[in-house]
C-alpha cells in the first residue's frame, strides 16, 4: 500500500514537471508554433508511413493530431499531450490537450501519437465543442463506409471517428485511449497573447 502510494506520488510529479516546463518555456504564439510544427511532422511521418492516408484526412470534415506521451510505473500509468484539430471546410483551428490515466501492470515510458479523422461536422462538433472522452473497445476498420475513402490503418473510435496511432516504430496495429480525455486548450485558444 505505501509503495503505491509512493509510485502514484512520483508518477503526479513527473507529470506535473513535464507540463508546467512546456508551460512557462514559452510565449502563447510559441507554443502555438511548436504545436503546428510537430502537428507538420507527424502527418509527413504518417504520410510516409500510410500514402492513403493522405487522401483520406484530406477528404474529411478535419483532423486532430496530438503528440503524446506516456509514463507506466508499477499497477499506475498516465500520460499527457497537446494537439491541433483542424476543419477542412472552414479553415479553423483548435489548439487541444488530451490526458490519460491507466490502471495495469507495467514499466516504461513512451511517445506516441495520435491522427484522428472526422468524416462528417457531426463528428468533428463532438470532438470540438466539448470534453471528448474515449472508453470503451475501438474496431479495426478499412472502409468509412460514407465518403468511400479508406482508412487502412485507422482504428475506428467512435461514429464517424477513425484514429491513426503512431510509435516511433511505425503505425499501432490496436488503440489503447481507454480513459482518456480531449478538451480545448484555453490558453493557446485564447483571443490574447
Amino acid at each position: 500500500m505505501k509503495r503505491s502510494k509512493v509510485l502514484m506520488a512520483l508518477l503526479l510529479g513527473i507529470m506535473i514537471l513535464a507540463t508546467t516546463a512546456t508551460a512557462f518555456a514559452a510565449t502563447i504564439q510559441e507554443q502555438r508554433q511548436e504545436t503546428r510544427q510537430k502537428v507538420a511532422q507527424t502527418l509527413n511521418k504518417l504520410y510516409e508511413r500510410k500514402p492513403s492516408a493522405r487522401t483520406a484526412l484530406k477528404n474529411a470534415e478535419g483532423y486532430a493530431v496530438f503528440a503524446s506521451s506516456g509514463v507506466k510505473l508499477g499497477i499506475l500509468g498516465a500520460s499527457h499531450g497537446r494537439g491541433l484539430a483542424h476543419n477542412n471546410k472552414t479553415g479553423e483551428e483548435i489548439f487541444m490537450r488530451m490526458k490519460e490515466y491507466q490502471a495495469g501492470l507495467g514499466l516504461g515510458a513512451k511517445e506516441y501519437a495520435l491522427i484522428f479523422a472526422f468524416i462528417d461536422k457531426t463528428a468533428w462538433d463532438t470532438f470540438t465543442s466539448s470534453d471528448w472522452s474515449f472508453g470503451g473497445q475501438a474496431d479495426v476498420t478499412a472502409d468509412d463506409g460514407v465518403n468511400g475513402g479508406s482508412f487502412e490503418g485507422a482504428v475506428q473510435a467512435a461514429p464517424g471517428i477513425f484514429v491513426y496511432q503512431m510509435t516511433t516504430k511505425g503505425l499501432a496495429v490496436e488503440l489503447s485511449l481507454k480513459g482518456t480525455n480531449y478538451y480545448r486548450d484555453k490558453k493557446l485558444n485564447s483571443v490574447k497573447n
